[in-house]
C-alpha cells in the first residue's frame, strides 16, 4: 500500500467495505464514527457443502453473480449513492484469487467512477482492527495488544503495535486450528460446515478419550495442530467397522476440542509473556466463535489481569464491516491504495 500524505481528517461521509476472500460475499457501510449503516452478507455454504469445503471456482462465480445487487442495496439501505462515499475499501488478500479478483475488481471500478480513494485491505489485518470498533468493549482496546488470530487458514499471535504495525510472535507450524476442526469433523462424518458442527457435536461427550497436546509447554507460542488430527483419525481407523456410534462420535469430538482448548491457553499465556505491554487480549477469526474456546481464553486472560476482549459471533467469520473499519482505520491514518495495488493470495500481516 501507498501512504498518501498523513492528514489524519477525512470527509465525515461513509465508508463502504468489501469482503469476497473465501465463501462469503459481503457489503457493509460505515459512518466514520463506526456506526454501521448497513450490512450485507451471503453464505455460499449451500453451493459448497456436497463438496465438503469451498470450491474456488463456484466461489468466485457465486461472488461475481451477487456483488452488485448487494453493494446497491446496501447503498440504497444507507440512503447513499458512490458519490456520498469518503472512500471505498475492498480485501485484497489473503484468500482465493478469483474471488479477491471479484470483489477489488469492483471496489476499483467504482472508486474510479465515483473518484474517491481505494483502499486494498488485509484480511488478517480487518480481523486485527475489528476490536477497535466502536461498541466492542467497553473502551477501546490502546496500542499495543495481543492478538490471537484464529481462523480455517490462519492460527497467529500478533503483537498490534498501530494501524499497519505488527509484530508477529508465533504461528502455526502445520495445520491452522480451523482446518483441524474441519478435517476431524470430516473424520467423523459431521456435515460441512465442520467447524460448528463438531462444537455442537462435543456438547453431548464426554472429553475422556487421551489424545496428545502438540507443543504444550514449549517455549514460544507457535502452534502445531497436524498430529492431533493425525491422532484422531488413527484412533477412528481402530473403531470396528460400521457406523460411528453417535456417542462415540461424541466423546471423541468433546476430546479433541479439549485439546485444542488447552493448547490454544497454554500458547496464549507463552504470548502474554512475550508481550507483557499488552493492553488487552484480542482473539478474532471464524474459531473464535466457539465458547469453549472463548471460555477458555478468558481465564487466561483473568489470570493474567487482562481484558478479553471477543467480537460478536457474526464478526468473527468473514463479513465486510471489518474490511469497512478497518479501511477507516488506515484512511484516518493517512493511508490509500493505487487502483494498481494487486491482490494478494498469500499477505502475512506482519508484511504491511
Amino acid at each position: 500500500m501507498e501512504r498518501k500524505g498523513c492528514d489524519p481528517g477525512f470527509p465525515a461521509t461513509a465508508v463502504l467495505g468489501i469482503e469476497s476472500s473465501c465463501d462469503e460475499t459481503a457489503a457493509a457501510i460505515l459512518a466514520p464514527d463506526g456506526t454501521i449503516l448497513a450490512e450485507r452478507v451471503l453464505s455460499q455454504i449451500a453451493d459448497h457443502a456436497a463438496f465438503g469445503g469451498v470450491v474456488p471456482e463456484i466461489a468466485a462465480r457465486a461472488h461475481l453473480l451477487a456483488l452488485d445487487a448487494m453493494v446497491k442495496d446496501a447503498l440504497r439501505e444507507a440512503g447513499l449513492g458512490f458519490g456520498g462515499l469518503a472512500a471505498i475499501a475492498a480485501t485484497a488478500g489473503p484468500g482465493l484469487i478469483g474471488g479477491l479478483l471479484v470483489g477489488t475488481g469492483y471496489a476499483k471500478g467504482a472508486a474510479i467512477a465515483a473518484r474517491v480513494p481505494y483502499l486494498a485491505i488485509n484480511h488478517l489485518e480487518a480481523h486485527a482492527l475489528t476490536a477497535r470498533l466502536p461498541g466492542m468493549a467497553a473502551s477501546r482496546p490502546a496500542f499495543p495488544y495481543l492478538l490471537l488470530l484464529l481462523s480455517g487458514g490462519h492460527s497467529q499471535c500478533v503483537a498490534v503495535e498501530g494501524v499497519g504495525r505488527y509484530r508477529l510472535l508465533g504461528a502455526t507450524l502445520d495445520d491452522a486450528v480451523g482446518e483441524a476442526f474441519d478435517k476431524t469433523a470430516k473424520l467423523l462424518g459431521l456435515p460441512y460446515p465442520g467447524g460448528p458442527a463438531l462444537e455442537a457435536c462435543a456438547r453431548e461427550g464426554v472429553p475422556n478419550i487421551p489424545l496428545p497436546r502438540p507443543l504444550l509447554h514449549r517455549a514460544g507460542c507457535d502452534f502445531s495442530f497436524s498430529g492431533l488430527k493425525t491422532a484422531v483419525a488413527q484412533l477412528l481407523a481402530a473403531e470396528p467397522p460400521g457406523a460411528l456410534p453417535r456417542q462415540r462420535a461424541a466423546d471423541i469430538a468433546a476430546s479433541f476440542q479439549a485439546a485444542v482448548t488447552d493448547i490454544l491457553g497454554d500458547r496464549l499465556s507463552h504470548a502474554l509473556a512475550m508481550c507483557p505491554a499488552a493492553s488487552s487480549i484480542v482473539i478474532a477469526g471464524g474459531v473464535a466463535a466457539n465458547t469453549a474456546i472463548r471460555a477458555r481464553l478468558a481465564e487466561v486472560a483473568a489470570a493474567a489481569g487482562k481484558a478479553l476482549i471477543a467480537p460478536p459471533l457474526r464478526l468473527c467469520t468473514d463479513n465486510a464491516v471489518m474490511a469497512a473499519w478497518a479501511g477507516i482505520e488506515r484512511l484516518a491514518a493517512g493511508f490509500t491504495s493505487p487502483i494498481s495495488a494487486p491482490c494478494k493470495p498469500r499477505w502475512p500481516l506482519d508484511a504491511l
